[in-house]
């Protein structure tokens, strides 16, 4: 199991996470499947879909040493701690809650609170968190981060919310550390098709959007 440094740094290199919501389990391994195939290994697990917890533990036995596994959705401590005893080596929560943050650190996984103002977003540093996912993300734009970072330059941001390939690029040169991306990457359409291979293109877009971006 890779431990917090390792996850850390494979998910930042990644630079894209996904954010699956499946209607049903059987879905989600040949999904993953597909993002990896195109290049995506953050993947984050919401508690929307159906049987999370077990699913996380599937994907975490099966494909465990090839991808950044998460869990996100999460509005809880007792959430995030069967996650984490799951197999899920980070925590997304889309709130800013002190307690998911302890016990998150506490069985050593990351921590991937939300924020949306610059006091919510350092207020989340100072009580732990790796990572900030900034949510939503869809009216704040990649200026917004930009700003941000001009005043605390060590900050780790991840939008989430209206990020779709043709931002991709802005966000990254902003100074997004990775960005969340969900319908624009899973479509709904394609998934319920199981056109993976959709997927797999949509994923490798992406993946080429954010190394595209960093080259510059």
């Amino acid at each position: 199991m890779m431990n917090r440094e390792t996850t850390l740094r494979k998910l930042g290199d990644g630079g894209v996470i996904a954010v699956i919501r499946a209607p049903e389990p059987a879905r989600v391994r040949p999904l993953v499947e597909a993002l990896l195939a195109g290049g995506v290994v953050g993947i984050e697990v919401t508690t929307s879909t159906p049987g999370a917890v077990g699913v996380v533990e599937q994907l975490a036995g099966a494909l465990g040493d090839q991808i950044c596994l998460g869990a996100g959705t999460i509005l809880d401590a007792a959430t995030a701690a069967a996650m984490i005893r799951a197999g899920a080596r980070y925590i997304v929560s889309p709130i800013l809650d002190e307690a998911i943050i302890t016990v998150t650190r506490k069985l050593g996984a990351l921590s991937v609170p939300a924020g949306y103002t610059p006091t919510e977003i350092f207020r989340a540093f100072s009580m732990g968190a790796d990572v900030v996912k900034v949510f939503p993300a869809t009216t704040l734009g990649p200026s917004y981060l930009r700003d941000l970072l001009a005043v605390m330059p060590w900050l780790k941001l991840i939008p989430t919310g209206g990020v779709e390939v043709k931002n991709t690029g802005d966000f990254i040169r902003a100074g997004a550390w990775a960005v969340g991306a969900g319908s624009a990457l899973v479509g709904k359409a394609a998934l319920a098709a199981g056109d993976y291979e959709t997927i797999r293109r949509t994923a490798a877009e992406f993946v080429a959007a954010v190394q595209t971006a960093r080259k510059k």
